[in-house]
């Protein structure tokens, strides 16, 4: 699944610059991605809309701080949720961008979530709402662990 993600949004720019659904699959199909991982991919990338959706703003000025619940420590891990909360500290990411992604993290039912899909959710929910990361967002979603030279993308 998170494959097809990134190739989403390495071919279009912007959500509305993907065809609709059927010729989005037939091309996925196309390139090479199994059914099943299309189909995933695609169930969540409508939760993702439905919840962007759903979620109501932040007030501007939230001075509160976010107190996980234990399926949420379990489903995450201690490197994903310290993750989040370096973006959220640096202005990186809004209270609301942060629960898109935890709740996107949680859809995608692996416990604990590698860091690199993470950086991919967090990708992916920015994409969805037609903003692109400055370049230090752009540097910690990208480069790998691994050596700070390996970028997650092709």
């Amino acid at each position: 699944m998170f494959d097809i993600l990134v190739y989403l949004y390495e071919t279009y720019y912007r959500p509305d610059a993907c065809p609709d659904t059927a010729a989005l699959v037939k091309k996925l199909s196309a390139v090479g991605f199994p059914d099943d991982e299309i189909s995933e991919a695609l169930d969540w990338l409508t939760g993702l809309a439905m919840t962007t959706d759903e979620t109501q703003p932040a007030p501007k000025s939230s001075s509160g701080f976010r107190v996980y619940a234990q399926v949420e420590l379990s489903a995450l891990g201690t490197e994903a949720i310290g993750f989040i909360q370096f973006l959220e500290s640096a202005g990186l990411l809004t209270s609301l961008q942060r629960e898109i992604v935890i709740e996107r993290a949680l859809a995608v039912n692996e416990s604990p979530l590698p860091l690199d899909k993470l950086r991919i959710i967090v990708l992916m929910m920015l994409w969805s709402q037609g903003t692109e990361p400055d370049m230090l967002m752009f540097d910690e979603l990208l480069l790998s662990d691994d050596d700070n030279a390996t970028r997650l993308l092709h």
